[in-house]
């Protein structure tokens, strides 16, 4: 199994060190969406898709509060569209999408590979599409969500992993890719495990935003992130149970699973075996508008 770190969508709020960034609070903060491709047993395995080609030439599909607060760099380039298309692939070869959750920063790639099945713990896709809350109804985008033609709903079925519940997010394939519950950012947030040859790779989504949560002798973020989980969080108790649950797996695994979360640039470039880099800072963004036409399209759904 070959797996593949793809950044689909660089973030660039502003908040300097009170979001993980350097300088201060009108300072950048790059923020990465940290997506896997994986080349499986049955094709191809997207787990999370990021922005989108659609977010990209729509960005009012991301809404206004979304574009002002998060600075999203929309470039086709960093859609997990292109980013397939660039490794020789074709966009019916991705099989399967696993997503994390469905916030819309992590579901928008999902209309650019129509055929694809969407694994997605049945939880997350109730409360995605009842949208029962003012908050839910700002992070799901009904124009994202309603063009997914292929559901595959995953329900706890009470398997364990490293004491953890989990189930396989793709039954009858080889593939160990596991679902693994982590409620508290939203109703049915999941972490998603992948078994490599040698050891567990552990998306943890948005279960925590910064490293320092569950490095040993760590566990306190950055003062604008600790803010900003609290506040978008549908149940801050039970994240924070979790995040103690993912701290203790992260110091008595010792480099059996390996945790990272979506949005940490310092991570994304460990995985990679590259250097982190600070990132060009987006463009303030007064409005949502539609950027000049982009020479790759998302798929036909017709």
């Amino acid at each position: 199994m070959r797996i593949h770190h793809l950044n689909c969508g660089s973030l660039c709020p502003l908040g300097g060190r009170l979001l993980g960034g350097t300088g201060g609070p009108l300072s950048p903060a790059p923020m990465c969406c940290h997506c896997l491709l994986i080349e499986g047993d049955d094709r191809l395995i997207l787990v999370d898709t990021g922005l989108g080609v659609e977010d990209v030439n729509e960005p009012h599909r991301l809404g206004y509060l979304f574009n002002i607060t998060m600075r999203p760099r929309l470039e086709v380039a960093e859609t997990a569209l292109r980013q397939v298309v660039d490794r020789g692939y074709r966009p019916s070869d991705v099989r399967h999408i696993v997503p994390t959750h469905l916030d819309l920063d992590h579901a928008g790639g999902i209309s650019d590979f129509p055929g694809a099945a969407v694994h997605i713990f049945a939880d997350e896709l109730r409360a995605a599409s009842s949208r029962s809350s003012l908050l839910e109804r700002g992070r799901y985008r009904s124009a994202q969500i309603s063009a997914v033609k292929k559901w595959a709903v995953v329900k706890e079925e009470g398997d364990t992993w490293f004491g953890f519940s989990a189930v396989r997010a793709i039954p009858g394939t080889k593939d160990e890719v596991l679902l693994v519950p982590l409620p508290g950012h939203t109703r049915g947030h999941c972490g998603v495990a992948v078994r490599r040859s040698e050891d567990w790779l552990f998306h943890c989504g948005d279960a925590y935003f910064h490293r320092s949560e569950v490095e040993q002798g760590g566990g306190v973020s950055p003062p604008g992130l600790r803010a900003f989980q609290s506040l978008i969080s549908v149940d801050g108790a039970a994240r924070r149970a979790n995040l103690d649950r993912l701290r203790s797996l992260a110091r008595l695994t010792m480099g059996e699973v390996k945790l990272f979360c979506s949005h940490d640039p310092v991570e994304f470039a460990a995985l990679k075996g590259q250097e982190p880099r600070a990132e060009a800072a987006a463009p303030l963004v007064s409005a949502p508008r539609r950027p000049r036409p982009v020479e790759l399209r998302a798929p036909s759904r017709a």
